[in-house]
């Protein structure tokens, strides 16, 4: 015997009600949040090895009057900051290792407002957003060594620095995730546009309204007063916003030409022959 449908299979395609909505966004979130616990408690056994990763960008010396303002006297302040510090690294590793669950969880959640030969994209959206995610995390990590830099530049003279772990570990943290969700934009204007929220004709007539926001939140997300890091994030977000626009136009000329090859269809009557042509008046004999 065969296993009964699930709600999202069993409703038509683009059609579920409210309370079934709501009852597969408690399932989904239960996995989702389900598999992040799983791999914070695994990373929760690594978490001496995560910390040296996470603080391997601070750049770290001994207090002498010479390194004021290049580097900085690492500590753990507090009885309880290692505990803590524990927990937050574990966590955030858990987040990025569960990535590639709770991603497939947000497009499945989406996936029954798609009609049949939309959902083939389910493939092309997990083997798409799980990367672009850790792109951006890798890129954060990689940008964050020149953060610290600009930042502990800021340190007066004849005075040392003391980089706490945990607020080094929380920018760390911050700069992650915010980079990893800032490279899922194209994802969600592309997904928007398959579900028809929003049209190609539109995300173009935004661009730029688009880039500057883009800019504006590259100023936020990066602490570091230096134009470099600003644009170093602002110019893949922006590149990535003209690709998924170049995607959704390509998308909506496909679904144009299928709905006119749809109406043209329904035009045609089946099964009912065309009128014959009138015949040739008959000439007379000379």
């Amino acid at each position: 015997m065969t296993s009964p449908p699930t709600t999202a299979e069993s409703q038509p395609a683009g059609h579920m009600p409210l309370a079934d909505h709501l009852r597969e966004l408690r399932s989904r979130l239960t996995r989702a949040v389900g598999a992040i616990v799983v791999t914070t408690l695994v990373a929760g056994l690594f978490y001496k090895q995560l910390i040296g990763i996470a603080i391997a960008p601070l750049p770290g010396c001994a207090p002498s009057p010479g390194s004021a303002g290049d580097c900085g006297l690492i500590a753990v302040n507090g009885l309880l900051s290692p505990f803590t510090l524990a927990m937050k690294v574990s966590l955030a590793a858990g987040v990025l290792a569960a990535s590639p669950v709770w991603l497939y969880q947000l497009w499945a959640f989406l996936a029954p407002g798609l009609h049949r030969h939309e959902k083939k994209y389910t493939v092309a959206f997990l083997a798409t957003g799980i990367p672009l995610f850790l792109i951006g995390a890798a890129f954060a990590y990689a940008v964050l060594p020149t953060t610290a830099r600009v930042l502990l530049s800021f340190t007066p003279d004849k005075a040392t620095n003391i980089l706490p772990v945990d607020d080094f570990l929380d920018l760390a943290t911050r700069m992650v995730l915010v980079f990893g969700a800032s490279f899922e934009l194209p994802l969600v204007l592309v997904m928007l546009n398959l579900i028809g929220l929003l049209s190609a004709r539109r995300m173009v007539g935004w661009w730029r309204t688009m880039v500057l926001g883009i800019t504006a939140f590259s100023a936020i997300a990066t602490p570091s007063t230096d134009p470099l890091s600003m644009l170093l994030l602002a110019v893949p977000i922006t590149a990535l916003y003209l690709l998924a626009c170049a995607v959704s136009w390509c998308a909506d000329r496909r679904r144009r030409a299928r709905a006119a090859a749809e109406d043209t269809a329904s035009h045609e009557t089946p099964g009912v022959a065309p009128p014959p042509a009138p015949a040739a008046p008959a000439r007379g004999r000379r």
